[in-house]
């Protein structure tokens, strides 16, 4: 024993070495996972701010090409009018290529000498032309120098622009002058357009324009040759929603700052926008010209990078953010997926190591238990034999009870068919008296009326008399006996079909209606009224006698056990009542299609009705509460047997003490064959 439980030992240890083993190498593959997640994760983020900033410097150096093209326009014609800088502003279609600036002018260099003279002839020049506002130079500030917006296109949206002299406008002043000193492209901070009166942050880059063949080595030469400058004016908002791709910024988060002109460094000022990576310590709110984080959004901490991009002689800070619910966020499902692999192998090859100490108790328990199964054969051979002797016995005396039963069954036919047969010479009796009565009396009248004619003094009032009477009394043996003829076809056809298992088509109104008048008097004795309500176009192929069967037990037992009136309780302990004084008992009988193929009839009494014990029981052969009193206890089991076998239908039977019975039969329109119906073997159920 102790030797067993040492080798036992080593597998146990075995098992949990192996799982523990097994956890450790799936957290170091989770490890693993979530690394190369994040890293793929970084790849992309990279990947997608170098292309924000990548597209932010392509766009605007199309946009600053543009500005040199109309540069050069001025520098090839010395003078261009408005006509000729509206067609060739035109002619770049920039709106249909590249959307997102608000407009491109020509800022005009005017000495203040010279403004009112300016003025004036602008004025004149788009006098009467349509789409033009008024003309005038605003705001009005006293300056030596006026740098006046005289070309403005498009200028639908932009009327305010026009005739807005820089010169009131110190960062706008800035501006024109350093683009005028250096010769080079120069863009603005962020500043409030006038254009816009959601006061959106915007900027303006201008290109300088000089006179043709004037020299422009120096800044007094560039000076002394400025005539003014073409700008293009940019809303940030509507520029980068343009540049970035919309479906990107719904997991990137993009800020772009102003942080200033370029400082000196040695370095010359470029004119195309270039990218660097820079580390940023302040992002003043008067200088925001972009931010596309949405209200209420979470960022990831891990995933916030930021760069710089020069953008005509200033540098824009960029900071990009990836947002929570987005592509930069990590997938926890495939760590789980590794995780509950893992934990999944690791637990079977434990299992595995474990169950094999088990499988060598199972081996030795499973021996012992096929010795004792084997003992226990001879026995289960010795008991079946046994059990095959009192099975033969028990079939002997089985069929003993169905000869007993068939005969039963058959007695109660008869006992039926013999209490039909008293209730109809019952019914009879009365309209054949009528009959005999009538003619006796007729017979009378005869014969005094022959007296009459013998003595001939016969009156036309007697003669009319005695016709009036012979027409009364023939129509009493008319009434009569046809009541009586029509007993006599609902007993033929009651009789024949009870006494027959015949099938054929039929209507149920008049089975019913036939099994009904044969217990005319029956009923009317028990102070009984009947009503039937049937359609008479509801047809079934079935068997007739079946269901006349049905119905005569149906009516049997209301008229034994529902209507047997008094107040004390009888032997099943069901309280029994009668009717009112001035009512009687009534059966109703209705039926109705249910779905083309079946039938409903419900036979319902307002008896005294039956209690749970008696309603449990009501189909048991020889269950009876008159046992002695008329009561064989086959009748509803007779029901049962032709309902759910011959007819192919079910039985449900609902009562309650004091409320009367309902029996309702569900049956198919065609009954089954007889090879499709209900093989009861025995009508024992």
């Amino acid at each position: 024993m102790k030797g067993e439980l040492l080798a036992r030992e080593p597998l146990r240890i075995n098992g949990y070495l192996a799982f523990a083993i097994g956890i450790c190498l799936t957290i170091w593959t989770c490890i693993l996972v979530v690394e190369a997640q994040d890293a793929q994760i970084r790849s992309n983020f990279a990947r997608d701010t170098d292309k924000v900033a990548a597209d932010t410097s392509a766009r605007l150096r199309t946009y600053f090409d543009s500005l040199l093209s109309i540069k050069a326009l001025f520098s090839v014609k010395g003078e261009v009018d408005r006509e000729q800088f509206t067609r060739f502003v035109r002619e770049l279609r920039l709106t249909e290529r590249y959307p997102g600036f608000v407009a491109v002018q020509f800022v005009r260099y005017v000495p203040d000498e010279r403004l009112d003279a300016f003025t004036a002839g602008v004025s004149s020049a788009i006098a009467g032309r349509a789409g033009m506002p008024p003309f005038a130079v605003h705001p009005r500030v006293k300056e030596q120098e006026h740098f006046v917006i005289e070309f403005n296109e498009p200028m639908k949206g932009n009327e305010n622009a026009f005739g807005l002299d820089l010169a009131g406008l110190p960062p706008q002043l800035a501006a024109v002058r350093a683009a005028r000193d250096s010769g080079r492209i120069v863009a603005t901070g962020p500043t409030r357009l006038v254009q816009d009166q959601a006061a959106h942050p915007g900027f303006t880059a201008r290109a300088p324009v000089y006179r043709s063949g004037m020299p422009l080595d120096t800044v007094a030469q560039r000076r002394a040759a400025f005539v003014g400058a073409v700008a293009i004016v940019f809303r940030a908002d509507e520029l980068m929603r343009e540049v970035v791709d919309p479906g990107l910024l719904q997991h990137l988060a993009v800020r772009i700052v102003d942080s200033g002109e370029v400082t000196p460094d040695g370095a010359p000022a470029r004119t195309s926008p270039t990218t660097t990576t820079t580390t940023i310590t302040g992002d003043p709110q008067d200088q925001l010209l972009f931010d596309s984080h949405p209200q209420g959004a979470r960022i990831i901490a891990q995933r916030v990078l930021q760069s710089h991009i020069d953008v005509a002689q200033r540098r824009w800070q960029l900071t990009y953010s990836a947002l929570a619910v987005s592509r930069y966020g990590r997938d926890i499902r495939a760590p789980m997926l590794v995780a509950l692999g893992g934990l999944v192998i690791s637990s079977l090859i434990a299992a595995l190591l474990l169950s094999s100490r088990r499988g060598v108790e199972l081996e030795r328990q499973l021996r012992a238990i096929l010795e004792e199964k084997e003992a226990s054969l001879a026995e289960l051979e010795q008991q079946k034999r046994q059990v095959e002797l009192a099975h033969g016995d028990l079939s002997a005396v089985l069929l003993t009870l169905k000869q007993a039963q068939a005969n039963l069954i058959t007695s109660e036919k008869l006992a039926s068919l013999g209490a039909l047969v008293a209730g109809i010479a019952h019914e009879l009796n009365t309209p054949i008296g009528n009959s005999l009565l009538t003619a006796t009396a007729l017979a009378d009248m005869v014969a005094e009326f022959e007296k009459q004619y013998a003595q001939g003094g016969i009156r036309r009032s007697a003669l009319e008399a005695h016709l009036a009477d012979t027409r009364l009394a023939c129509g009493i043996m008319a009434s009569s006996l046809g009541r009586a003829a029509d007993l006599i076809t609902s007993f033929k056809q009651v009789s024949v079909d009870q006494t027959s298992d015949q099938r054929r088509r039929f209507a149920l109104a008049d089975v019913v209606r036939d099994t009904v008048a044969t217990y005319a008097a029956q009923l009317r004795r028990a102070n009984c009224r009947t009503d039937v309500d049937i359609a008479p176009g509801l047809l079934l192929d079935s068997y007739p006698g079946g269901l006349g069967q049905v119905l005569s037990n149906l009516i049997n037992n209301a008229l034994l056990h529902a209507f047997n009136a008094g107040t004390a309780l009888n032997q099943s302990g069901v309280t029994q009542f009668g009717p009112q004084a001035g009512t009687s008992w009534r059966i109703t009988i209705s039926a109705g299609d249910i779905d083309g193929k079946h039938v409903v009839l419900i036979f319902s009494d307002d008896g005294v009705g039956m209690n749970e014990k008696t309603l449990h029981q009501i189909f048991d052969p020889f269950f009876t509460t008159k046992l002695g009193q008329g009561g064989s206890g086959l009748g509803m089991n007779i029901v049962y047997n032709v309902v759910t076998g011959m007819l192919g239908g079910t039985i449900s039977i609902a009562s309650t003490p004091g409320q009367g019975t309902s029996v309702t039969i569900m049956m198919p329109t065609v009954a089954p064959r007889a090879g499709e119906t209900i093989q009861a073997g025995s009508l024992l159920i």
